[in-house]
């Protein structure tokens, strides 16, 4: 097996994993999933699955990597090894691993529009009187070749990244952007919370109308607290694969999910005031950010530099969330076979590139073609991540619980020297046995009654 690296810092694993964590799941998919959901009942069911599923679920994904010094796929496979279980938890590691791949490929067409964004409110600093027919959305969605040339200049940035290795490349690189990335977050929550709707947007999150929920509710923040985590993509097995023997993994997890957590309320705070004075535009439009933002910015004054701040701030978000999924794809397969690491990312990111570019023309081409109201780019991200990712983390949990003794977890676990640790790791070991799995078996069976009663 290929020497393996490591974290130069514990602050640099903490940048690379928020990093990853934090991306358009945030500041795009939170705010609309929010809308569909009833707003502040929806919020705190998110906040509740985050701490009692998210926590325990990344836990366990990074003592899976420590344990084993492996990616996902070597560590599932590795695991059914030692315990002679033939392929019991092999399939885990490959679902991840081709999840990883389509959700990078579709989050790679995301990322081109915010891309598309950014260069119009730069732009629009030397034309600001066409600024919002050159900014409007139908741009985008009418021409899929377009969409396929910001994917294609997106994933060559992300590959880019990814050769450099994870002190050169992941640890150096998101190093740069998480500080400027947390400085501009902060400055455009303040901003909005100065527009006149923001009493409207606090009652609407943080008022709970338990009415509001629906069948789904629950999967849909199962999905979303996996998404945002990065759990279930194996991203944390691989980020757990570099930890250094002296990291607690439970001090990493807890502050990772808090300031995971903060950022998708701060996603809310951002742009639901902003939409509440911006137009009719329902909250729940998947194209909220991109169709609703844009025109109300051009009209405020500095709007435009406004702009350019939150969608350079978005598109260092997508990218920090790129790099850790191609990541996952390019360590699985350099620690299975003997390829290079700069032959194994340029063909992912080739991969990527297709896969992305056929979701792009077929998106645009099917626009007239709707499931349920839903776009094919919408039912693709509910397919992956309200059924596809819960699944997967649902495994990789298995895999932790059934695969790793009970002796070998409390030492990934327990640091002798911070008491909570002793007193938390029975509660870990009911919380990632049974209650993540439970939870996550409720809400998919909550979803199938859902779509069964709408049908009927």
């Amino acid at each position: 097996m290929h020497k393996r690296g490591f974290w130069k810092t514990r602050f640099g694993f903490y940048l690379a994993a928020i990093g990853s964590a934090c991306g358009l799941g945030n500041l795009w998919r939170f705010p609309y999933v929010v809308g569909e959901n009833g707003g502040g009942a929806f919020v705190l069911l998110y906040l509740i699955v985050a701490v009692v599923i998210g926590l325990p679920l990344l836990i366990g994904e990074l003592s899976l990597g420590k344990f084993t010094r492996r990616s996902v796929l070597s560590a599932t496979s590795y695991i059914d090894g030692i315990h002679q279980h033939g392929n019991r938890f092999v399939w885990v590691g490959r679902a991840a691993v081709v999840l990883s791949l389509i959700v990078l490929s579709y989050y790679a067409v995301i990322s081109g529009w915010v891309l598309h964004f950014t260069t119009q409110f730069l732009v629009g600093v030397f034309s600001p009187e066409s600024f919002a027919q050159r900014g409007n959305m139908e741009v985008l969605l009418n021409n899929g070749w377009l969409q396929m040339g910001l994917a294609s200049v997106h994933l060559l940035l992300t590959v880019g990244i990814v050769l450099k290795g994870v002190q050169e490349g992941l640890e150096k690189w998101i190093g740069y952007m998480m500080p400027v990335f947390s400085v501009l977050l902060v400055a455009l929550v303040f901003k909005s919370l100065s527009l006149s709707n923001s009493a409207n947007a606090f009652r609407f999150l943080f008022y709970p109308d338990f009415s509001k929920l629906t069948w789904s509710s629950l999967i849909h923040a199962v999905g979303h607290v996996c998404f945002t985590l990065s759990v279930g993509f194996g991203t944390m097995v691989t980020f757990g694969s570099y930890l250094r023997d002296a990291d607690h993994i439970p001090t990493a997890g807890a502050r990772v999910t808090i300031v995971d957590t903060l950022l998708s309320l701060f996603a809310v705070l951002i742009l639901f005031p902003v939409a509440l004075g911006a137009s009719n535009t329902p909250l729940t439009d998947p194209g909220l950010l991109f169709e609703v933002l844009p025109r109300f910015l051009s009209q405020l004054q500095g709007g435009v530099v406004f702009g350019i701040a939150f969608f350079i701030c978005l598109y260092l978000a997508a990218l920090g969330a790129s790099i850790g999924l191609l990541e996952v794809i390019v360590s699985n397969w350099v620690d299975r076979s003997k390829v290079s690491r700069s032959f194994a990312t340029w063909i992912t990111g080739g991969a990527a590139f297709v896969l992305g570019g056929i979701a792009a023309v077929v998106s645009a081409y099917m626009r007239g073609m709707r499931l349920e109201g839903r776009s094919f780019l919408e039912v693709m991200d509910s397919l992956l991540i309200n059924w596809c990712l819960p699944v997967v983390a649902l495994g990789l949990s298995l895999v932790v619980s059934l695969g790793i003794k009970t002796v070998e977890k409390e030492k990934l676990f327990v640091d002798q020297n911070k008491i909570a640790s002793v007193a938390l790791f029975p509660h870990w070991l009911v919380m990632i046995r049974w209650m993540a799995p439970v939870v996550i078996g409720v809400a998919l069976l909550l979803q199938v009654v859902g779509l069964i009663l709408t049908g009927i």
